[in-house]
């Protein structure tokens, strides 16, 4: 009994060390957004960041062709490109945790606005800390992380993406404007 008490509390420990240093070392706001290349799945060119910023934001976006909550917000995205376009913003998309389930070129192909969509990015989801997906961060002209979507227990869907709209929205109109 003495013993299961000891691995109990032992277990627990470990298991709040790892929550909290998994936090720790998440890139969130006030952080520079790690540098990375990687291949344009639309025009196979290579991209390089900070570089593609050119002193303007962008919105980042690690997704999968199979999550739902990635299908709900690209709309969103897309609205977003189009509303900020003018003020040089990027949206910049990184196909994530896909693990062969689909085909992330034909995906990014039926999206329908432009983009920059980095094929294979799992190493850069590990830079990122992206543990769930999608991943969405807005970074300023200089690299820094300005805004991290939290979780949420919403479904997937129209309210969660309108959310996370707004968040956008708001953090590009203070950096634009």
């Amino acid at each position: 009994m003495k013993n299961l008490k000891l691995l109990r509390s032992r277990l627990c420990a470990i298991l709040l060390f790892t929550f909290l240093s998994t936090a720790s070392y998440a890139v969130g706001p006030g952080d520079t957004a790690p540098p990375f290349s990687g291949v344009d799945l639309v025009d196979g060119n290579t991209v390089e960041f900070p570089g593609l910023l050119n002193n303007k934001p962008a919105v980042l976006v690690f997704w999968a062709t199979w999550c739902p909550y990635c299908k709900a917000f690209m709309p969103y995205a897309k609205d977003i490109q189009a509303e900020y376009a003018d003020a040089g913003v990027q949206i910049v998309t990184f196909n994530s945790k896909e693990r062969g389930r689909g085909d992330p070129k034909a995906y990014v192909d039926s999206l329908g606005f432009p983009m920059i969509a980095v094929a294979e990015a799992d190493a850069i989801g590990e830079a990122y800390s992206i543990n769930f997906i999608p991943g969405l961060l807005v970074v300023n002209g200089q690299g820094e992380v300005v805004y991290r979507r939290r979780s949420t227990d919403l479904p997937a869907g129209k309210t969660v993406s309108e959310q996370w709209a707004h968040e956008v929205r708001a953090v590009l109109d203070h950096l634009v404007h």
